[in-house]
């Protein structure tokens, strides 16, 4: 099979000939139709994540249809449809599992970080962490879902109930998230790179009640603030933007260092928390709701051999939506 591998931090994608795997116990092999292009992969590559494993294959939005069937495999078919998101394995029996936030399990492992994952004509999963997909998405348009879409579910709901929900960074996550706000009857503020009039334009057609710039104050308090963009110095800026009681969700992997901030931006009861990973229930709730109230997603389609161009143009933002590897299908 083909595949796009990170061989070494820092340095870009080798287009590599790699036997199919096999799939082991408990595990499906999936022939890959698309994989999204998440700022998580740019992490990998970048070696800016702890523990990468080199070389690997990048990847965690995944869609494909089943192609082989390991023992003790019960409940999938060959050629049916499944997604693999980034949450890969879990223990099950360390204290977080027990508590139902497997999402922090002392063990576990993730898709294209510490197991290969979909940027790769064929991919193995553990068949217990394979999502089924939502009817009436095509393969481009239904992969941002699967980490985009779910990390903004996630982040959404630590939010709570808040009316006005200020955005920042509006890229993959924050398009969708942004339509299950507004369906939800919140109003949205998308915060982009200042100057950023196309991002914007986007932000508004995506519903946004206002959008602006990240240094500019929004025209009325935030109940809640979600940062998708990996720049610590927005955290300050969202607590400054929050109603007091408000909540700021820092929904990224990775961030640069947070600046200091004085305690009054704090002050008020406002709470700061961060987003870490999925679970298995997120991952049903979403992809069901993603089936009653429809999501568009905003894709840009490219080659698997051109990863390397689509993870550029990402980490540049000049990719309006999200960017996916078309590779079979």
């Amino acid at each position: 099979m083909r595949a796009m591998q990170s061989q070494a931090p820092g340095e870009p994608l080798v287009l590599v000939e790699l036997p199919v795997p096999s799939p082991g116990p408990g595990q499906l092999l999936i022939r890959v139709a698309a994989c999204g292009v998440c700022r998580t992969d740019l992490h990998v590559v970048d070696g800016e994540l702890p523990a990468t494993r080199y070389p690997v294959i990048p990847g965690h939005e995944i869609v494909g249809t089943v192609a082989g069937i390991g023992p003790d495999c019960a409940g999938f078919a060959l050629g049916q449809r499944v997604g693999v998101p980034w949450l890969a394995h879990t223990c099950g029996g360390c204290a977080f599992c027990r508590a139902g936030r497997e999402n922090l399990c002392d063990a576990a492992r993730f898709t294209g970080y510490t197991v290969d994952g979909g940027y790769a004509e064929y991919a193995v999963a553990d068949a217990r962490f394979c999502l089924a997909l939502p009817a009436g998405y095509d393969d481009l348009a239904v992969a941002p879902l699967l980490c985009a879409g779910l990390i903004g579910y996630r982040a959404l709901r630590l939010a709570g109930d808040a009316r006005r929900l200020g955005l920042y960074g509006f890229g993959a996550a924050a398009h969708i998230v942004a339509q299950v706000a507004r369906a939800e009857g919140r109003a949205v503020y998308a915060f982009t790179r200042p100057l950023d009039a196309a991002a914007q334009a986007f932000a508004r057609e995506m519903g946004a009640a206002w959008a602006g710039g990240s240094d500019a104050p929004p025209p009325e308090p935030l109940d809640a603030a979600l940062i998708f963009a990996s720049v610590g110095a927005l955290v300050p800026a969202a607590l400054a933007a929050v109603e007091r009681g408000g909540t700021v969700v820092c929904a990224g992997i990775h961030m640069s260092d947070i600046p200091s901030f004085p305690y009054a931006l704090l002050w008020g009861e406002r709470t700061l928390r961060s987003v870490a990973n999925l679970t298995r229930a997120d991952g049903a709730a979403f992809m069901s709701l993603a089936a009653r109230v429809p999501i568009t997603t905003r894709v840009v389609p490219y080659p698997l051999e051109d990863a390397n161009a689509a993870l550029a143009e990402l980490r540049d933002g000049r990719i309006e939506g999200a960017a996916v590897l078309r590779i079979a299908g």
